[in-house]
């Protein structure tokens, strides 16, 4: 039988590290946050072959004092907390003291630091845990960190790392994450040499999803500003039509760390469910600061989970107030309709080339005007033309066709254009530029609001779904048995009638169930329910709830019910696995105190089965009752299951498919 005995410090240190050091990733998260901490207001961040090789990362915050540096090393050795009692209100990022040690124990780790108050910098090597040099240097203020060879002394370790590029886009997630938790940082990613996140630090944050994302996110966000007893949320969320199959673009930090939560998650996912379809998830950049003493970030070694003391006031806060910014405006998807392909528009576009371009394309012009006046000068004789004929005899291909077409199209500028003449002196025609000038101008005022010009369109400003805007509706009719078209003002809009029905009986039902008691159907035979001990517990609990709202439900023998009578709207649909999924919802502990909500939810979302369907024909004034109850709707726009009840495509969108306007 072996003995206990201590492990010597390497070995310890080497276990250690597997716990905070998983990848190149989390050495770049480990130093980013201390240069954070340290004060930087701008952080370099360089990797080669994925980080597994090389790793730089550079700031500008405050530095190190040079007879700290042998210590920084050392296990559980930190600045940030000095007794027990401080792990209660921690405000930094990093606390642990574990992070540069468990470093330097897998890799061959170079530091070069400065602070304001030293005329000289210090330079320090230690590989595997051991000191290899320490000097002075020369060095700007702030600190740099030099990663080489991760894993070197460990190969069992370094065999299980990815590819080099999968290991860089982790880096480059995570730099883009930090970038979002902190705008008022510059921050700059190399890879491989080549620039791929670089920051302003401004410290707007719209400013650093537009750099991150790009045009079209930034485009279609939705601020988030809300506050609460303990807790103060704000950052941004996308439009309903910005949505992913994974939860990659759910960002939301406490306190400045980028975290990752099952109860936000679940609160921003519940609050779009009435937005998206299943299996879609939202974009979300969300800042959440909260007591420090209200949450614990000493779970785990990377410091990703927290814990909250309260999480039913978390999970309903980031609801209501994502909720709230999606009800702020009319979010009526608009519709494009793409451009047609067509072969007779590719001749024009090489036209506006030829004419507006260089010496070359005169030229070019100038040698096809010499060919045609080969054949088609009066004054030429016929052997003139004869021999140029013999010359160029004609190849009736597709190429002969297009070149015919083009001759076609510049004999058509040649007349209609005062930029190509065929004589010098037609150059200047003011009376014709004057009056296409003024028709151009004149047709753009018509078609165009005049606040145009000043600020953005939006289409939905004047709302559809208003009391006001019903005498202005116009029904033009259904095309497909299933969508009615309805024209408001500059806007037609396109209204899915079973999706519209769905969420009028959703909203129905659910408000009915708040307000007033259902009758009771008996069914036969009754839905035997089979429960475990944690099930019938729950059912025990909230069984008044079921009774009010219609259930009549009897014990059945050892931990099986009988329920012998359900609420009249769900007689045709009520089925064991619609009680076993409304049990089953319960038993989560986010959703304890929201317990008679999530019933009535579930109940709602399944009298909606009853919806009119598509290719059932209904009349215009079905039709017009059906958006006038779409009117009282606290979410109009979306089914119960996330599909769009009403789409948009303006009037201006149409006249440019018409080339009415260009």
């Amino acid at each position: 039988m072996s003995r206990i005995q201590v492990l010597d410090q390497v070995t310890i240190d080497k276990i250690a590290a597997g716990e905070v050091i998983e990848r190149p990733a989390s050495i770049v998260k480990e130093l980013t946050e201390n240069a954070i901490d340290a004060g930087a207001t701008s952080i370099a961040v360089e990797i080669k072959e994925g980080g597994i090789s090389f790793i730089r990362v550079t700031d500008n915050g405050c530095g190190i004092e040079k007879e700290d540096i042998p210590n920084a090393f050392l296990r559980h050795s930190t600045s940030k907390i000095r007794t027990a009692e401080d792990l209660a209100h921690i405000a930094s990022l990093g606390f642990r003291g574990e992070a540069l040690s468990s470093i330097a124990a897998v890799s061959q780790v170079e530091l070069i630091t400065k602070t304001k108050e030293n005329t000289f910098g210090s330079s320090y090597r230690i590989e595997g845990g051991r000191e290899a040099a320490f000097e002075d240097t020369g060095a700007p203020d702030g600190t740099t960190f030099l990663v080489r060879q991760l894993f070197y002394n460990t190969p069992a370790r370094r065999k299980f790392l990815k590819t080099a590029m999968t290991e860089a886009s982790h880096v480059g997630d995570l730099v883009m994450r930090l970038a979002l938790s902190h705008p008022e940082i510059s921050f700059q990613f190399y890879n491989n040499g080549q620039s791929k996140i670089h920051t302003s630090g401004n410290g707007n944050l719209k400013d650093v999803i537009y750099h991150i994302y790009g045009r079209e996110i930034a485009g279609h966000l939705l601020e988030v500003n809300c506050e609460t007893e303990g807790l103060k949320i704000r950052g941004y969320i996308g439009e309903p039509l910005i949505s992913r199959g994974n939860r990659n673009f759910e960002n939301y930090f406490i306190n400045g760390r980028y975290i990752k939560s099952n109860i936000i998650a679940k609160a921003i996912e519940d609050a779009y469910k009435d937005f998206q379809m299943q299996h879609k998830y939202p974009f979300t950049v969300l800042h959440l600061t909260a007591d420090i003493q209200a949450i614990d970030v000493n779970v785990h070694p990377t410091k990703m989970e927290i814990r909250f003391q309260n999480q039913q006031e978390i999970y309903k806060a980031v609801s209501e107030a994502v909720g709230r910014a999606l009800h702020q405006e009319e979010l009526i998807p608009e519709v494009e309709v793409p451009e047609p392909p067509s072969v007779t528009e590719k001749a024009p576009e090489k036209q506006s080339a030829v004419g507006f371009d260089t010496n070359e394309n005169v030229k070019k012009q100038s040698t096809l005007y010499q060919k045609q006046s080969a054949f088609q000068n009066p004054n030429s004789s016929n052997g003139e033309k004869q021999s140029a004929l013999r010359e160029n005899p004609p190849q009736r291909d597709l190429d002969y066709f297009m070149k015919k077409m083009r001759e076609r199209v510049l004999s058509y500028h040649q007349q209609n254009s005062s930029a190509e003449v065929k004589e010098q002196g037609e150059i200047f025609k003011p009376d014709r530029q004057k009056d296409r000038i003024m028709e151009a101008v004149n047709y753009r005022k018509a078609s165009e609001p005049e606040s145009l010009s000043n600020r953005q369109m939006n289409l939905f400003e004047d709302k559809l779904l208003s009391k006001a805007s019903v005498p202005e509706h116009k029904i033009i009719g259904q095309v497909f048995d299933t969508y009615w078209l309805v024209q408001y003002k500059d806007n037609l809009y396109i209204i899915d009638q079973h999706a519209a029905h769905e969420r009028v009986l959703y909203e129905k039902t659910l408000a009915g169930m708040k307000t007033r008691e259902f009758t009771s159907q008996n069914i036969s035979p009754p839905i035997i329910l089979n429960l475990s001990m944690q099930e019938a517990q729950l059912l025990n609990t909230y069984m008044d709830r079921f009774e009010r709202i219609g259930f009549e439900i009897e014990e059945f023998g050892q931990d099986s019910y009988a329920v012998r009578a359900v609420p009249d709207n769900l007689f045709d649909i009520a089925k064991k696995e619609l009680l076993m999924e409304m049990i089953d919802s319960l038993s989560d502990e986010i959703y304890t105190g929201l317990a008679p909500d999530i019933i009535d939810e579930k109940i709602a979302s399944m009298s909606c089965k009853a919806a009119v369907k598509g290719k059932m024909q209904i009349s215009a004034k079905e039709a017009e009752t059906l958006i006038g109850e779409l009117l009282k709707l606290e979410n109009p726009y979306h089914c119960p299951h996330g599909r769009p009840t009403i789409i948009a495509m303006s009037k201006r969108e149409l006249e440019k498919k018409f080339k009415r306007i260009v």
